[in-house]
């Protein structure tokens, strides 16, 4: 049933034009967006990562991996750059708070995985990805 829903929802994606979507548009500086979307790219390979780690018993190695690519403490990763190349400080107050959540939520994944504990990790997967969903409902970039 899961799998149908996705495809659904993939189906329905890529049906709607831009100017049929009625999500809000974050207006961010060209390198911002570009910065933005490598990063996007990144985590879904790190949530794909993660749960092929879940999948194969290694939960606390998942948890690190969530925490350091996702979590708390990959915050900050683009103070270096040129300030327009920052998406943060150019996205709507909301999205940046949905942003944070984000980072709050995979550590709080990688607190549970540190138990080890399999069946609570799995139970804690959905917190990898609510602020991600919730976001990407409300906003765009393009």
């Amino acid at each position: 049933m899961q799998k149908f829903v996705l495809i659904s929802l993939l189906a329905f994606a890529g049906a709607a034009s831009a100017a049929d979507d009625a999500r809000i548009l974050a207006s961010l500086p060209t390198p911002a967006v570009e910065v933005l979307r490598d990063e996007m790219r990144a985590n879904m390979l790190t949530l794909n990562e993660i749960l092929i780690l879940v999948a194969e018993g290694k939960v606390k190695e998942a948890g690190i991996k969530a925490e350091q690519e996702l979590g708390v403490s990959s915050m900050g990763r683009h103070r270096d750059k040129p300030f327009a190349a920052r998406p943060g400080p150019h996205m709507p107050p909301e999205m940046h708070a949905l942003g944070m959540e984000g980072h709050k939520s995979a550590s709080e994944f990688a607190r549970i995985a540190a138990s080890g504990e399999r069946n609570r990790t799995v139970d804690a997967l959905p917190m990898l990805t609510s602020a991600c969903v919730s976001c990407h409902a409300v906003y765009r970039i393009r």
